[in-house]
């Protein structure tokens, strides 16, 4: 098993020792943006590098987390134990949340 919080500190560190922004929060959203796009555009052309751009989206996720001082791992189970709760209904063939 993956350990985010060791996986995000070694992140954070990477970004300081290499001298990459750890301070412009807005910069770092849009390089995340520039990530997932690049991740669509390698699944919608079938590309075999995929996983790598799906990784560097996560990488900048972990790297915000970071910045932020924010535990990813801690919000990520956190929001997957809300989700599990979270009750659907079909609603003209889209699933739209009824209960949190």
């Amino acid at each position: 098993m993956i350990d985010l919080k060791k996986l995000q500190k070694d992140i954070y560190e990477n970004k300081v020792t290499k001298g990459f922004n750890t301070t412009d929060v807005n910069l770092e959203f849009g390089l995340a943006y520039g990530e997932l796009a690049e991740a669509f555009s390698a699944y919608h052309k079938k590309l075999p590098d995929l996983g790598e751009e799906l990784a560097d989206v996560a990488i900048y996720l972990l790297g915000i987390a970071a910045i932020l001082k924010i535990n990813f791992e801690e919000e990520i189970v956190k929001k997957v134990e809300k989700n599990k709760k979270r009750e659907y209904s079909k609603i003209n063939g889209v699933s739209v949340r009824t209960k949190d």
